[in-house]
């Protein structure tokens, strides 16, 4: 049963963890009630050490409330084949260490492959939940084994959660394609992103099920979390091959919105072979979230002209200058991306860490109003880049105004991004090799 709308679940306070053994540093005066510590830049720093079962695409929660004098936790996932599905990990430092705490579906799943987590905080009631309530999202493909290719469809589903991640429960599913096959004229759905925005949840979502598209990005909304209205679309290509994907979402100063997304594009126009494509990053800017589809398309370009690629994610920092700072990470690149105009097409600059690059590399801005302590600073999760083997990493970096750089930069290696179907047929082999386990 869910706790009733008119109460409120606070950072998991009632979980009763043990406080980690590494403390963060403490400046003067952090310590006031409500404030808690001072952050500095850390990390790289262990979530789940590489055990060969190629953990990727992390996302993070911070949740909106904490303990007077200590920092908001963190609740932390990852899409890995092995194992059950989205083990959870806290940390109650800011990131510094973490312990597990369980795992978001559990042994008693229903047998298939779940991927492509999306963790979300309510900021206020909502739909029958409480404030801060958590939402998760993820996509899962059950199995069919009389198929060669071992699985009957992609799900987009919803869960919720009132005691600070403890125990979840199935809402909804928000959409369903067609089994996973990224070949242009498959149907599935993938990688589902959340927002709650005026009186409705949005799932944006990545939708292959148009004839007219190779993919394009849609969202869907619901007033209930269970029930949910047409298709929106959001980004489509100039030509059927084209294959925008993976939308992020940040609001921005001013109330505007930016949209990122991988732009899928043929290599060569004229002969489309999937296994030759760049997926470099673009977005859009736009006064309501829901309002994408009418906005200018945009390739994200630094001031030598390059052209970050692939699982771009985005996020907003309100320090940097009286326009914040846009945040923008992608699959290629050791370097973050950032913009302090707004996301004016020719500000883009690069900014140096030493967090690695990853698969779907997620940030959240640790700033905002009444934590002075934390300004410019932006907590970081990843796992290891497309087709790599790796652990998860956690880390804080800087963000402060000054610290953007136009000339060249540190990149990680490239990853083999051209080859998509890479990652179904791998999930089809693991599927095929546990079948006796399912």
């Amino acid at each position: 049963m869910f706790i009733g709308t008119g109460a409120a679940v606070v950072g998991g306070l009632a979980l009763g963890l043990a406080a980690p053994g590494n403390a963060l540093a403490v400046g003067a005066g952090a310590r006031r009630a409500g404030v808690g510590p001072e952050v500095l830049p850390f990390g790289p720093v262990d979530v789940v050490p590489d055990d060969g079962t190629g953990p990727s695409y992390a996302r993070a929660v911070r949740f909106g409330a904490s303990k007077p004098g200590q920092p908001r936790p963190l609740l932390a996932t990852y899409q890995s084949f092995a194992g059950e599905p989205f083990p959870l990990y806290r940390s109650d430092d800011d990131g510094r260490t973490w312990a597990q705490q369980g795992s978001i579906l559990g042994t008693d799943a229903a047998a298939g492959i779940y991927l492509q987590p999306y963790l979300y905080e309510l900021p206020r009631a909502f739909g029958g939940l409480p404030q801060g309530a958590l939402l998760f999202a993820c996509n899962y493909w059950p199995l069919d084994f009389s198929q060669p290719f071992p699985f009957a469809s992609t799900n987009i589903q919803l869960y919720a959660s009132t005691d600070g991640g403890l125990t979840w429960e199935l809402l909804s599913t928000v959409a369903q394609g067609g089994p996973p096959d990224t070949t242009n004229g498959a149907t599935p759905v993938w990688e589902p992103f959340l927002l709650l925005h005026r009186n409705k949840l949005i799932c944006y979502y990545s939708d292959q099920r148009d004839p007219n598209f190779g993919q394009k990005l849609a969202h869907q909304t619901s007033t209930d979390l269970r029930t949910w209205g047409p298709v929106v679309d959001d980004a489509t290509g100039t030509s059927y091959a084209e294959r925008p994907g993976m939308t992020t979402v940040a609001q921005l100063r001013g109330n505007l919105w930016i949209m990122t997304y991988e732009f899928g594009e043929p290599v060569d126009p004229d002969n489309p072979d999937q296994d030759n494509y760049t997926y470099h990053v673009h977005y859009r800017i736009a006064k309501d979230p829901e309002s994408f589809r009418f906005s200018a398309d945009t390739a994200l370009l630094d001031q030598d002209g390059y052209a970050p690629n692939a699982a771009p994610v985005v996020s907003w920092s309100d320090s940097g200058g009286k326009n914040g700072t846009i945040v923008v990470t992608d699959n290629d690149d050791q370097d973050f991306f950032i913009n302090r105009e707004l996301g004016d097409a020719g500000e883009w600059t690069r900014l140096s860490s030493p967090m690695p690059a990853g698969y779907s590399r997620f940030t959240i801005p640790l700033d905002g109003p009444g934590r002075p302590q934390n300004r410019g600073l932006v907590f970081v999760i990843t796992g290891a880049q497309y087709g790599d083997s790796g652990g998860v990493e956690a880390g804080v970096i800087s963000v402060a105004s000054g610290e953007g750089r136009p000339g060249p930069a540190a990149q990680g290696a490239k990853a083999p991004r051209e080859n998509r179907h890479a990652f179904a047929q791998r999930a089809a082999a693991y599927a095929l090799a546990h079948r006796s386990g399912w």
